[in-house]
């Protein structure tokens, strides 16, 4: 109890950049929903892998956009579902709905798919199986991070501002995107960064000792402390890890809840995300 208060009392000192509430009035691109609807193209391919069955998998992620936008340089906000690394999809409704209100107020929005295998991280699954996935996941995220800078023209968006979140399984491959700029992979865009600005995570962790450095990106966590899938100590540990290397990082702790209660948290969730993403990408000086 005692490390939960300090992490809560350092949320509050530190948040006072990040998280604040943005200021001026509406409405405002990228902390107001400007835009009464979004453009959705789906099934795009921005890679390909093979996975641990041996199977060529060829990636796809839809793209959500704001209607009638003539903006360019535009900030992106990737999204990756969870599923334990063994089921799930781009159609998740969480990741949706966050890609769709964010394309709302300006930005491109991406909710990706990346290789699954058999049994990823379940009680059937193996150690190395469900390593080699995290593994894979992390790759195909940052070969989406390298897509939206190689197709930047296409897209209408600023290379140097994309961040990245996710739920469960795809809020641990988002931090790991965060985390680990310098291990891409060979998922597809090959000799473009795949650094991004920012790492949202709701119910997810880093799982792997070592992975935080300096330089690396700011996160925001979002965690319950009764989630039985991502126990709530290594949302702690992530953060307190990041906190230690000098890198900003917040973990925002809902007593007694358990895994993604996003429905519940909702508001909360876009609120701060929003205020976290609008600062950690600069989206004050992007495209108008």
């Amino acid at each position: 109890m005692r490390r939960l208060l300090l992490l809560a009392v350092l949320a509050l000192v530190v948040a006072g950049c990040d998280l604040a509430d943005i200021p001026g009035d509406g409405p405002l691109r990228y902390r107001d929903e400007i835009f009464a609807s979004t453009t959705k193209t789906t099934d795009v391919t921005y890679g390909s892998a093979v996975n641990q069955a041996g199977q060529t998998v060829t990636l796809k992620l839809d793209v959500y956009r704001p209607a009638g936008d003539s903006v360019t340089g535009r900030p992106v906000v990737i999204w990756v579902h969870g599923g334990s690394f063994r089921g799930g999809d781009k159609a998740s409704p969480e990741i949706v709905d966050e890609a769709t209100t964010f394309a709302r107020k300006g930005y491109v929005t991406a909710s990706i798919n990346y290789r699954l295998s058999t049994n990823g991280c379940s009680s059937s699954g193996s150690t190395g199986e469900c390593v080699t996935a995290i593994n894979q996941a992390r790759e195909d995220a940052q070969a989406a991070v390298r897509f939206f800078r190689r197709r930047a023209g296409t897209y209408g968006v600023d290379p140097t501002r994309i961040a990245i979140g996710g739920t469960s399984a795809g809020a641990i491959t988002a931090l790991n995107v965060g985390y680990q700029p310098d291990h891409p992979g060979a998922s597809g865009n090959p000799g473009y960064s795949s650094a991004v600005g920012g790492a949202l995570s709701l119910s997810g962790a880093v799982i792997f000792t070592g992975e935080v450095g300096p330089g690396d990106a700011p996160a925001l966590l979002f965690h319950g402390t009764q989630d039985p899938l991502v126990p709530y100590p290594w949302a702690q540990d992530t953060v307190e890890a990041a906190q230690a290397e000098g890198l900003r990082a917040y973990l925002i702790t809902w007593e007694g809840e358990g895994h993604v209660p996003y429905t519940a948290h909702r508001d909360e969730i876009i609120h701060l995300s929003t205020n976290f993403v609008y600062r950690t990408l600069d989206a004050g000086n992007a495209g108008h």
